[in-house]
């Protein structure tokens, strides 16, 4: 069945809030270097200056959620509360984009500074389950503190690439960065991002195997999604074996799928091996 290793909640969460640190610094010169915010970016429908503009917004919306901001009016920017998870996210990002125009896109790589900084001071300390609201997913929605550190990790590495694509800058994403994402961030928003249609009468376990990261346990079954680090030995369908940056974009759909198995990057095994593809189809993304 293979090792299964072991992880400390809190060391990783700190380790993911030192990754964070280190790559606001990159975030904030990307967003300053970047010659023409017009230029089309990594997005298809976004150019440089929307994908900076949504960053803004992420850091405006979990710098306020963590300190409790109640300046913000989530009024007039949240979706109905009834959409599916894949269209209220569609909904956010559209809106995302339209809160920092004009002049204010001028000042974004200050702004992303000012609330990278705010964030990590105000989380400083506490501990990884601290509950975090995330109203942008439906009322009463919580998240942790590290899942929401691991998706502003996350939001960091994936859209600083679409921002250096468009403007031709180079933008490392580093394994061990992708790792932290994947591990901290994941198991939840994979749950949160299941397609309820497509999992309906679906029942399957798939091992997936980050090199040198986290090990997942990824069951569908009756309609749901279990992602459990640390999974007890079992029996799988699939087992996906891939390199933590090469997950981080294949999921993102930034690098498909194809060309990760091209570059021997990712590979599929276990009983049934062609199911592989399947688990992307079930996870659904904007």
């Amino acid at each position: 069945m293979g090792t299964v290793t072991t992880f400390d909640p809190v060391i990783e969460h700190e380790k993911t809030r030192a990754a964070l640190a280190a790559a606001v610094p990159r975030l904030v010169r990307l967003l300053r270097d970047a010659p023409d915010p017009d230029a089309p970016s990594g997005v298809p429908v976004w150019s440089v200056g929307d994908v900076g503009a949504h960053l803004a917004a992420v850091y405006l919306a979990y710098c306020a959620v963590v300190s409790a901001d109640e300046s913000v009016e989530w009024g007039g920017i949240l979706p109905p509360g009834d959409l599916p998870f894949v269209e209220r996210v569609t909904a956010m990002n559209a809106t995302s984009v339209a809160l920092f125009a004009g002049e204010e896109r001028a000042r974004l790589g200050e702004f992303v500074a000012e609330r990278g900084e705010a964030f990590l001071r105000v989380t400083a300390g506490l501990a990884p389950d601290t509950p975090v609201t995330a109203p942008w997913y439906g009322e009463g929605a919580t998240l942790t503190v590290a899942v929401v550190t691991g998706l502003m990790l996350s939001e960091t590495l994936v859209h600083g690439l679409d921002i250096a694509r468009g403007a031709r800058l180079p933008w490392p994403i580093g394994p061990d960065e992708a790792s932290l994402v994947i591990g901290q961030s994941m198991p939840t928003m994979m749950r949160l991002a299941l397609d309820a249609d497509k999992a309906r009468g679906v029942s399957l376990a798939f091992d997936l195997v980050v090199k040198g990261g986290p090990r997942l346990a990824v069951v569908v079954d009756g309609g749901a999604m279990t992602v459990t680090r640390d999974a007890p030995p079992r029996a799988y369908d699939c087992r996906i074996t891939v390199a933590p940056t090469t997950f981080l974009l294949v999921s993102f759909r930034r690098t498909p799928i194809w060309k990760a198995v091209a570059w021997g990057r990712m590979r599929a095994g276990g009983r049934r091996p062609w199911l592989a593809a399947q688990l992307g189809e079930l996870v659904t993304t904007p």
